[in-house]
């Protein structure tokens, strides 16, 4: 069996490291249009703000690694068609410009995400740069090294991680925002909120509600950002609107949801019995919703990937699915999330509703009692939870795990709100914040269900 990985992204590598050791008898071929692979675009900020003193740090495998297991890996190679009726792909050499043909029995297309640029008068602009790839993360770093002033555009994760790295070097911040909150598709207002109180805290200066209609070169060599809540002279900006999926290659020869998303079933199959997908070019059965989710998330690539890897031969192994669980440190501060939010059940036509608990994450006698606010979504009818958010400068992140492990297993506000957990004052209190915010939705529901 011949298979074709088309893109080395972290879908693509979690990929190959299955086909090894599931079919050893395999012969892979890897095509990366960059030279490196591997890259964890999470790093840019913490090396910005120096706590990752090098980038190539944040790369976890070398092609060299692959080659040395047997995979015909070709770094700087880009395909650019595919025929999928001949079961061949045509490649360039990026460095020699040559051109060639190569044949697959299976193709896993994991050609990963590329950051949306705006239609914007001025996006061109050398200034107005990408931190997507590990080449355009070398070049942001290196262009703010003089940068004093620094406009972020789009206050997602990577945005406010991005203003956060930067307000740690002493420089000059302004995050604009299209909606009325940041992380807007990830937390509720509350906790976007309590996210701005800390960003501004640390002197950055956000704008909501804003889009950019301009960006121009001033007299004096700075950068206008021209919006509809004013103009903002900086140094230089940094683009983060967004990921959209790099899947033309197979456009019209697969089934694609309306983003150009890739439709897999649950053993990471198209609609082309030889092509499998994975990773930020593909969909994910998305467990809240029962549906699919467009989730660009490492974790999800690297789950996805492994998964078309097992199943590149037979049909071995079904997906659990995804909550989209996800988390950032932020000024001392864990965010994290899991399934869906208030807007976004709402969306799904579900009747949701949603309960908050806000307080000290253990007694208050113990020292750093910091507190934490837990919003939990679930549904009215089956009382299964669908969502939580949890913001706190204790380290809340594996709280989310285990919301996300009780949405997998359609679990209930009732059963969450006596789940057995620890207690130690060195931890929690009594009732971990958990139960005590499923208590609160029971409340809110009248009571327990009779068992």
């Amino acid at each position: 069996m011949k298979v074709i990985v088309v893109g080395c992204t972290h879908a693509g590598i979690a990929a190959i490291k299955q086909i090894l050791k599931t079919y050893p008898d395999a012969e892979i071929t890897a095509y990366e249009r960059q030279a490196s692979i591997s890259y964890l675009s999470c790093a840019t900020y913490l090396h910005i703000e120096g706590t990752v003193e090098d980038l190539s740090a944040a790369l976890y495998a070398e092609p060299a690694d692959f080659v040395k297991q047997g995979v015909n890996m070709k770094v700087e190679h880009d395909v650019i068609r595919i025929d999928t009726m001949a079961h061949t792909v045509r490649v360039q050499n990026l460095v020699t410009r040559e051109m060639f043909t190569d044949h697959y029995d299976k193709l896993i297309m994991t050609t990963g995400s590329i950051t949306a640029i705006p239609a914007i008068t001025g996006i061109e602009n050398p200034k107005v740069l990408l931190c997507k790839t590990y080449d355009q993360a070398n070049n942001l770093c290196e262009s703010t090294i003089d940068a004093k002033k620094i406009a972020i555009i789009g206050g997602g994760y990577v945005g406010v991680e991005l203003a956060e790295g930067y307000a740690n070097t002493g420089r000059e911040v302004v995050l604009i925002q299209q909606t009325a909150h940041v992380l807007d598709k990830y937390i509720e207002p509350l906790i976007a909120n309590q996210v701005m109180d800390v960003l501004a805290d640390h002197g950055v200066k956000v704008v909501l509600s804003t889009q950019v209609s301009a960006f121009e070169d001033t007299e004096d060599g700075s950068l206008m950002v021209r919006t509809n809540s004013g103009d903002f002279e900086v140094d230089m900006a940094a683009m983060s609107a967004g990921m959209i999926p790099y899947t033309d290659l197979l456009d019209g020869k697969v089934d694609m949801a309306d983003n150009g998303a890739i439709v897999v079933d649950d053993y990471a199959q198209t609609s082309d019995p030889d092509i499998l997908a994975a990773g930020d070019a593909a969909l994910s059965h998305y467990n809240p919703t029962r549906g699919m989710i467009y989730t660009p998330l490492a974790s999800q690539a690297v789950r996805q990937g492994a998964l078309a890897g097992i199943n590149v031969g037979e049909r071995r192994l079904r997906t659990l699915g995804t909550q989209a669980t996800t988390g950032m440190f932020v000024f001392k501060h864990t965010i994290v999330t899991t399934g869906l939010t208030m807007a976004a059940a709402q969306d799904a036509k579900l009747n949701a509703a949603m309960a908050v608990y806000q307080g000290n994450y253990r007694p208050e006698f113990m020292p750093n009692a910091y507190p934490v606010t837990v919003v939990l979504v679930y549904d009215r009818n089956n009382r299964h939870i669908l969502g939580a958010q949890l913001m706190s400068q204790h380290d809340v992140s594996q709280a989310a795990n285990t919301v996300s492990a009780l949405i997998q297993t359609e679990s209930t506000i009732d059963q969450l709100a006596f789940l057995d957990m620890l207690f130690s004052p060195s931890f929690n209190q009594p009732f971990n914040y958990l139960n005590l915010v499923a208590q609160i939705a029971v409340e809110q529901e009248h009571g327990y269900l009779r068992t």
